[in-house]
């Protein structure tokens, strides 16, 4: 059956994939699967349950949960409905909530457990139209998602030919889903997207990725990120078995157990996997920590076409054996390739996973394009490392005068929800969607990302400084875990750095060297020093204006919790500007520039 609605993937896995386990969770210590057969079944009676409590095309529900097939469940239920799925992230505060809540009108929200609820009880309560929130995980005396489903199957027979009429009147074009962006600076917006953006663009990864339905697939990124919900999606069509990870910090865990052949990832979880091999070198001792950091140096020279040819290839063959082949042991032996995006993945960190025999497809897109717009393939002629590939199928980029990155096809949104001066910004007269990126097109074909257009700034002397392949640059020193660069209107650009204090942790007490806190732990002489050592090889490779010629570090670890970043962790440079300023002042003010 040919795939056109969301919906449409419950008919294909009937025909196609009778499968014992299209959904696996970890519950009680134990995976605990769902099959295809209960999915079809729960998603129809969901859909019941909602037509008898008065949902109606067009109505909107919001959910707030952890990864988990329950969510499945219910998107497909809404869908046939023609309700339109409002996914939330589940680390936002309160009045990021009511916000969302009141601009999309939400009848109801559906969230994975007690916690949540009651983070968002008091925000739903004075929303007239926000009256019902229910749980994923039982809890007394709060209403039950599957409450929804015993009415469903009350009512089955009384909606059954409905439902069939309001699935035969969805189409492609019809509004889905409504996603709010994660606002890194400013205001969320809800970006309006059609079944046909999210089925065109599942189904033309799906073709990239070529997943069988004997295969696993663990699902990392959160189902309410555009990206985790795209790979979501494109596994089912696949018909391959998805497995929903615990948390982050079973990633490696889950992947030995399961042995996946692929899974999805934003560049932070990958510099994480990278970060922890490393630290577990450097625990090594002799003739195997040489062989060890020997076989990294070899594959951060890794080519496409082979670095130095046969010799160099004799050489990976060695640290493979060596080295690379127990990586791929350590998640599960059996991945194939990984699906990356959300922001820009350090060069070396993607040439060191292609050595390693982990294919890295790196790609770009945002919300608002459902969302890959351009992706690497696995094989040449349609590969180009360090850059985020050529266009999927349907889609056409151009670069504008000024080099923002301009983009048309299926996957280009409706609109923004209630927004026409947006909208009217963002669309040209020709229909092309300007996405606020700078970049550039390599061989005419091979899309490279350089900055945010909003993001560039001028410093005093008139000299533009594109942040991110700095704060990249930075990134790929071990002792820093984030950075911003700034500078604006000033004589020269400066970094603040939030360092990697695990390393830093370990670096101390390798050099004797006592603290108690991480505020006097950054102040220390030799530490400062040993990041001056490490901005200055870095300055070594920029231009004279891109050059850090001051920096300071900061004893907070950024995350989505403390405001730094945002949930699909990317810098909010607003809210670091801000809460830096006294620091910030300190740079410039003191030294009289």
């Amino acid at each position: 059956m040919e795939v056109t609605r969301t919906f449409d993937l419950l008919n294909r896995y009937k025909e196609k994939f009778n499968k014992a386990d299209a959904f696996v969770s970890r519950k009680d210590g134990k995976w605990v699967s769902i099959s295809s057969e209960a999915y079809i079944e729960q998603a129809h009676l969901f859909a019941y349950g909602l037509m008898s409590k008065g949902f109606t095309k067009g109505d909107k529900i919001a959910t707030i949960s952890n990864n988990c097939p329950e969510w499945n469940i219910i998107d497909m239920g809404m869908a046939m409905v023609g309700v339109v799925h409002v996914p939330v992230f589940n680390t936002l505060c309160k009045a990021e909530y009511q916000y969302i809540f009141s601009h999309s009108e939400v009848k109801a929200v559906f969230v994975s457990d007690i916690n949540i609820y009651n983070k968002i009880s008091g925000t739903c309560d004075v929303l007239e139209t926000s009256n019902e929130i229910y749980t994923f995980k039982q809890a007394d005396d709060q209403p039950y998602w599957k409450e929804i489903l015993a009415l469903g199957k009350t009512h089955r027979q009384q909606y059954w030919e409905e439902l069939e009429q309001i699935k035969d009147s969805i189409m492609p074009d019809d509004f889905a889903t409504l996603i709010y962006t994660s606002g890194t600076t400013g205001q969320s917006k809800g970006v309006m997207l059609s079944h046909k953006n999210l089925v065109q663009n599942f189904i033309a990864a799906a073709k990239i990725f070529e997943l069988k339905p004997d295969e696993k697939y663990l699902s990392i990124l959160p189902l309410c990120h555009v990206g985790g919900r795209m790979g979501n999606y494109q596994t089912q069509y696949s018909g391959t078995s998805i497995y929903y990870a615990e948390n982050m910090g079973t990633i490696a865990k889950n992947m030995k157990e399961i042995q996946p052949a692929g899974f999805d990832a934003v560049p932070r979880i990958l510099e994480k996997i990278y970060d922890t091999i490393i630290s577990k070198g450097r625990n090594l001792k002799g003739i195997k920590k040489t062989i060890f950091f020997w076989a990294v140096k070899t594959g951060l020279n890794y080519r496409i076409d082979g670095f130095g040819l046969g010799f160099y290839n004799m050489k990976l063959k060695i640290a493979d054996k060596l080295v690379f082949s127990k990586w791929r042991e350590a998640i599960g032996g059996k991945v194939k390739l990984v699906g990356c995006g959300g922001a820009s993945l350090q060069p070396r960190l993607e040439r060191i996973f292609w050595a390693s025999g982990i294919k890295i497809l790196n790609m770009y897109g945002l919300t608002e394009t459902s969302p890959i717009i351009t992706i690497n393939r696995a094989t040449k002629p349609d590969v180009m490392l360090g850059s985020v590939g050529p266009v999927i199928d349907g889609v056409e980029v151009k670069i504008a005068d000024d080099g923002e990155i301009l983009c048309k096809g299926h996957d280009v949104m409706l609109g923004y929800y209630k927004n026409p001066e947006m909208n009217a910004a963002v669309f040209d007269a020709e229909g092309w969607f300007h996405t606020g990126d700078i970049g550039v097109l390599e061989c005419g074909k091979f899309l490279k990302v350089t900055d945010r257009k909003k993001e560039i700034f001028k410093l005093s002397n008139g000299k533009f400084i594109a942040p991110q392949l700095i704060e990249n640059k930075l990134k790929e020193s071990v002792l820093v875990d984030q950075a911003m660069v700034v500078g604006e209107h000033e004589k020269f650009a400066s970094a603040l750095i939030s360092p990697n204090f695990s390393y830093i942790n370990e670096w101390c007490k390798n050099n004797r060297i006592d603290f108690s806190s991480k505020t006097e732990v950054i102040e220390l002489p030799s530490v400062v020093e040993e990041f001056s050592r490490e901005v200055k090889k870095m300055n070594k490779t920029l231009n004279g204006a891109e050059k850090i010629l001051r920096f300071r570090l900061v004893p907070d670890e950024w995350s989505p919790d403390s405001g730094e970043l945002s949930p699909t962790l990317k810098l909010k440079r607003k809210f670091i500007n801000q809460k830096y300023e006294t620091l910030l002042q300190e740079v410039y003010v003191k030294h009289g520039v």
